[in-house]
């Protein structure tokens, strides 16, 4: 319990008691990531049935929605969405992207992405139905899988940093694992809510993972704490935006 103590902490507002980061401590917290996005998802597809029962407009479900796993998480991965934008639109070379990403503040190109951003989640929630719904819940799990392994996979830009505090502590080969389990299960629940639209979420998903492996090592030479937030983002963006799709024409039904 004490590594899903530490991941819960760490990815999540959810309040758990203090526990100090030991390497034996954390040698399995990343295996308790993705739980995180189970109850970012059970908690969105609940509030979507309360929210249609009390037959609330679109709109304030779709803000809803939109808002949830931000006050879930904290806003950590949104934090190196905004930060990898940046640097990304900077068109400087590798170091002065990494010092990009360690500067607090938030530049121009952040405050823009992070607008356009957040208005396509409202914009596919307003349209998104009770299976695209479910759909883009399991998308926080199989998102936050693909991320897990990255961190124990994927070669680090820094060498330092709490993303590379939770690599170099974590028993690589079992969490390489625990995160193809929870692929495997998470591609099963796609295909269970609908074998179309589910097929077509697991090759967005996997899709936004190669990208997101090409440039980071392309750009920044490895991953970092904020270009894994940045993909988990993107990577639930294009799930939900999958299921969107398939909804409008008539594949979900």
């Amino acid at each position: 319990m004490k590594g899903f103590i530490i991941a819960f902490s760490m990815y999540s507002k959810i309040p758990m008691p203090k526990l100090e980061w030991t390497k034996e401590n954390m040698k399995y917290a990343i295996c308790y990531f993705p739980l995180v996005g189970a109850v970012i998802g059970l908690i969105s597809y609940v509030a979507y049935w309360l929210f249609t029962k009390l037959q609330a407009g679109d709109g304030l479900r779709a803000a809803l929605l939109t808002v949830l796993p931000l006050l879930i998480t904290g806003g950590i991965h949104m934090d190196g969405f905004l930060d990898t934008s940046d640097a990304l639109n900077s068109y400087g070379d590798r170091e002065k992207k990494l010092a990009i990403l360690k500067d607090p503040n938030a530049g121009a190109f952040a405050v823009i992405k992070g607008f356009i951003y957040m208005f396509l989640l409202f914009g596919l929630f307003s349209e998104a139905g009770r299976v695209s719904i479910m759909l883009a819940g399991t998308g926080y799990v199989y998102s936050r899988a693909f991320s897990g392994l990255s961190v124990v996979s994927f070669q680090n830009a820094r060498g330092n940093g709490t993303l590379a505090t939770f690599s170099q502590n974590a028993e690589k080969k079992r969490v390489q694992v625990v995160m193809m389990g929870y692929l495997i299960i998470a591609a099963a629940c796609f295909l269970v809510i609908d074998v179309v639209a589910g097929a077509a979420c697991i090759v967005a998903g996997f899709l936004v993972f190669l990208y997101y492996r090409k440039m980071a090592y392309a750009k920044f030479g490895g991953i970092t704490g904020d270009l894994a937030g940045y993909f988990v983002e993107l990577c639930e963006l294009a799930i939900l935006g999958t299921a969107v799709v398939m909804q409008l024409i008539g594949v979900i039904h």
